[in-house]
């Protein structure tokens, strides 16, 4: 008999809202996973448990967590300003206002730290305009993408690499000082530069020596072999109109091999089973197998909101009225999946990850249609997983 969540699941691709998706349930050693559909609308095959899928903003608090690695290591510190790895940025100055000319600037009050870089407060991201446009055409937004910076979208990826990125991006004045405001996904982006300058490699190989292979996660990276990347599902958007549809990202051979600018913001590829084992790592308080990667301390920092009430409003539909720790969000009131305290993150093209450590449960969401973010799925889904497996803990 199919649980209510496959229910649901095979439902929404009976109405053709995707083609297929994935879901993982697990509560402490059970775990459930659930699939439906295929790969591609019209297409023969299926959507499996080992699928790989481009996980977008899923990446972040992976960075997150490897950031506090180093941190521990005193490779860095999180009170440090980051001109200490980025001498580029040390000439920048703050826009007079979001949508000022260039040269209408004003001193920095202080210098962007490594923790504003972890709470998306550097004072540089994605803007909501005054009719919640995002990106709007002020000037700011038009230069960095002159500059083929690629602060937003996933793909196509930029083809600076990390000295030459940074350096263009501290040629920008910030829209806001650091520490006021929440802005997205750029914090990222610096912080994978700052990290691979830290560790003295590439942010790839950093990523896969303190994480994936720690971790067993074989089919995680930026770029994966080619019969790998031949079994990820095309991405869709969906305009309101009709079905999703197809969108043309890079070739596909394009992600099998090293990208010039490995995007610490939404870059990887990985699997429900791989996302499992980082998940379970933070719900766990930073032990593996016995192992202590991470200190209880770290895990606790990063699951912790950083913002104040003013800074979620701020952060507008991004936020959704979350908080925000450290890469990754954090529920400050109960809403309609559960009571506060559940932390994790979505992606761009369809996924998500939460996890409610008083529940002891992790759910993962993977599709590849972006539409999944905003149609209600995430709410029903989510819910439904609260009663797919295990027992809740204490319960007899």
């Amino acid at each position: 008999m199919s649980s209510q969540l496959q229910q649901a699941m095979a439902a929404r691709v009976e109405r053709g809202e995707v083609p297929g998706l994935l879901a993982l349930v697990a509560r402490g050693d059970d775990v459930l996973v659930e699939t439906a559909g295929v790969t591609e609308f019209g297409g023969p095959v299926p959507i499996r448990r080992d699928t790989p899928f481009h996980i977008t903003s899923m990446t972040k608090p992976v960075l997150a967590a490897v950031t506090m690695m180093l941190a521990e290591d005193d490779a860095l510190d999180l009170e440090q300003p980051v001109t200490h790895f980025l001498p580029e940025l040390a000439g920048q100055r703050v826009l007079a206002r979001p949508d000022a000319p260039l040269d209408e600037t004003v001193p920095l009050a202080r210098p962007i730290t490594v923790e504003d870089l972890l709470t998306f407060t550097l004072g540089f991201g994605q803007l909501i305009g005054p009719g919640g446009d995002i990106d709007p055409p002020f000037p700011i937004v038009r230069a960095w993408r002159e500059l083929g910076l690629q602060l937003a979208e996933p793909e196509p990826r930029t083809v600076h690499e990390p000295d030459e990125w940074i350096r263009r991006f501290g040629s920008l004045p910030l829209i806001h000082q650091p520490g006021e405001t929440w802005m997205y996904n750029t914090g990222t982006l610096v912080l994978g530069v700052l990290l691979a300058r830290a560790a003295g490699k590439p942010l790839g190989e950093l990523l896969h020596e303190r994480v994936f292979a720690p971790l067993g996660m074989t089919s995680t990276g930026f770029w994966l072999p080619a019969e790998r990347i031949a079994q990820v599902p095309p991405h869709y958007l969906g305009d309101g109109s009709g079905p999703p549809a197809r969108q043309t990202g890079e070739p596909a051979e394009a992600w099998t091999r090293p990208p010039v600018f490995p995007s610490g913001s939404a870059g990887l590829l990985s699997t429900a089973d791989d996302y499992l084992a980082f998940a379970r790592l933070l719900l766990q308080g930073g032990v593996h197998g016995g192992t202590r990667l991470l200190s209880e301390r770290s895990v606790a920092a990063m699951t912790t909101n950083r913002l104040s009430p003013e800074q979620i409003e701020g952060g507008g539909f991004f936020l959704g009225g979350s908080g925000w720790g450290y890469g990754l969000a954090v529920t400050v009131r109960a809403d309609e999946v559960s009571a506060p305290g559940r932390y994790g993150w979505a992606g761009g093209y369809g996924t998500d990850w939460f996890t409610d450590p008083r529940e002891g449960l992790i759910f993962i969401l993977l599709s590849q249609v972006s539409d999944l973010l905003w149609n209600g799925a995430l709410t029903e889904l989510g819910q439904l997983a609260y009663g797919a497996v295990g027992e809740r803990p204490g319960e007899a």
